[in-house]
């Protein structure tokens, strides 16, 4: 072998060896990824790992283009392997992806090494599955509603990893109104042979316009303990962020052969829960009525009434209700009791109830109704409703006419307790009116003060405002009364009545609406409808007429005018 030939063999050699040092040297650098597959607002975990211990961090400004960087953290590790000590240095960083579609983590400069690119795939919404630390699943009791109807909606969150904090929002869909109702429920359940904790959350669902209604996925975001690399280079804990699937409902519109008012429903019962075994004339008998309905809650049921009774005066407590949430849909128990109070002795005819409603299952109008109650109706008491025979001895003896008196004993009996019923209720009129004229007083000096310390720039107690938000609500939950109530009080001054109000709006739309709310209070019109009119005129709050109060002096004028 020639000289020039053995050098060249060593210069290979020796070129070979640094190579391998070099790519040895490479090799005690790497980067990786917790997770290679996540959506939009959620985060994954880039971890680095070097041998170099002269650098202080990696160079993070390639990500920011794509990436929003969070928890920049940094550990030391020192391991002892057959006698000699190896010294690693471990970076963590949370990347937030700024768009959807397949990125590409860029090779980052950590000294003078380089790490390799990773690729992430970034989807539009997380696919709700089980097997993953955290999912939301979501579902309708029905998926083909009618307009108006009362809809269960529930979302449910699993997780795995106990939680340490978290958020879970439901966006509100166009189209409709949803409603958040009664408390979380929390359980545990099996999905997959994994073992999650479930938090259920329930919401009513009620579509206002017939066609397609898309719900938007529930979110989550919050944090929970994490797993080994969390513990050992990290705080212990992780981000957890996901997202529900939309859920696609396709609402009906009302039938034309649908009875009004429109009441949509599951089932509806009615029952007496009480009826009075014995009646007599001028006393109260008590009749209760229950109503259960599957399907609404109680501002979206019509009035319970009996209807009008010959011969008797009928007088109803307010309603009591009950809404509960069973099988994910609303369900509601009303209960009113009726004061009966029959005019005369006989047989008293009290008509049943009956309420008209929709039947969502079967596409069919049904009629709820309780049979007729024939009540035999006794003698009332015997100083108001009897009287003593003429050729009685009671009547002889206890009467004895005088001298010079042409009163017929028995009409004296008959007409006595009459006479002494009369002159009763004349001095209860007297004192009544005394009292009435007395609170006028009373009532008509407080408020004169009133306006005489508004003129002056005296503050004067008033009643608590009812804002945007509190009618919002109101129209939701309440009864028509107490909606009217409010409407009231958020003019300024108050007003006392639902004419006056009407009079003080500058809206047409507003009035026309507030006139709807009277028909559906007194005059038997549609409730839902006028909800519905009041929610879209009063959606921007109401629009007053400019209301000029004149000043009214405390003093009399020291000259005549």
């Amino acid at each position: 072998m020639s000289r020039g030939m053995l050098s060249w063999l060593l210069r290979s050699l020796l070129c070979l060896l640094l190579s391998c040092m070099v790519l040895a040297a490479q090799a005690q650098t790497r980067a990786w990824i917790d997770r290679d597959n996540i959506a939009v607002g959620e985060t994954t975990t880039l971890n680095i790992e070097t041998d170099d211990l002269t650098v202080d961090s990696p160079d993070y400004s390639p990500l920011r283009r794509d990436f929003a960087i969070s928890g920049n953290t940094s550990s030391r590790q020192i391991e002892i392997v057959n006698g000699e000590t190896r010294t690693r240095m471990l970076y963590a960083v949370a990347l937030q992806p700024k768009r959807e579609g397949a990125l590409t983590i860029p090779a980052l400069r950590i000294g003078s090494r380089t790490t390799q690119p990773l690729a992430l795939n970034v989807s539009a919404v997380r696919v709700a599955r089980a097997g993953g630390p955290v999912f939301i699943e979501a579902s309708a009791d029905d998926p083909a509603p009618y307009v108006q109807q009362s809809v269960g909606y529930t979302v449910r969150l699993y997780y795995e990893t106990p939680l340490i904090s978290g958020q879970l929002d439901q966006p509100t869909p166009e189209g409709a109104s949803l409603q958040r109702v009664g408390r979380d429920v929390q359980y545990t359940d099996q999905v997959g042979g994994k073992q999650y904790t479930v938090v259920e959350r329930r919401y009513l669902l009620i579509p206002e316009r017939s066609g397609a209604l898309t719900v938007p996925g529930a979110r989550f975001q919050g944090r929970g303990l994490g797993g080994f690399f969390d513990d050992m280079f990290g705080d212990g804990e992780r981000e957890l962020n996901t997202a529900g699937n939309p859920q696609r409902l396709s609402v009906r519109p009302i039938p034309a052969n649908a009875p009004q008012p429109w009441l949509p429903l599951r089932g509806l019962s009615l029952r007496y829960l009480n009826t009075p075994q014995s009646v007599r004339a001028g006393e109260a008998a008590t009749v209760m009525i229950e109503v259960h309905a599957d399907g609404a809650n109680a501002p979206q049921l019509p009035d319970l009434q009996l209807p009008s009774i010959d011969g008797a005066q009928v007088f109803a407590d307010p309603v009591q209700s009950d809404d509960t949430i069973e099988k994910g849909r609303p369900q509601t128990r009303l209960t009113r009791k009726f004061s009966i109070v029959p005019a005369q002795a006989g047989t008293l005819r009290v008509p049943g109830p009956r309420i008209v409603w929709w039947d969502t299952s079967a596409g069919i109008a049904r009629t709820a109704s309780l049979p007729d109650l024939n009540l035999r109706v006794g003698g009332g008491t015997q100083g108001a409703n009897s009287t003593v025979p003429r050729g009685s001895a009671a009547g002889a003896t206890a009467i004895s006419p005088a001298a010079g008196d042409t009163s017929i004993p028995g009409a004296e009996a008959h007409t006595r307790p009459w006479a002494l019923a009369t002159v009763i209720f004349a001095v209860l009129w007297l004192v009544t009116l005394g009292w009435g004229l007395h609170r006028r007083n009373v009532t008509i000096v407080p408020q004169r003060r009133a306006v005489a310390n508004a003129g002056q720039g005296v503050a004067t107690p008033s009643a608590p405002r009812i804002g945007q938000r509190d009618l919002k609500h109101l129209l939701d939950t309440a009864d028509l009364g107490t909606v009217a109530d409010a409407l009231c009080m958020m003019t300024q001054p108050q007003v006392a009545d639902l004419d006056a109000l009407r009079a003080r709006l500058d809206d047409p739309a507003q009035q026309a609406a507030v006139e709807q709310l009277q028909r559906a209070r007194w005059g038997g019109g549609d409730a839902v409808a006028a909800r519905a009119a009041l929610r879209s005129a009063f959606a921007s709050g109401p629009r007053w007429k400019t209301v000029t109060v004149a000043r009214e002096t405390v003093l009399p004028p020291l000259y005549p005018s």
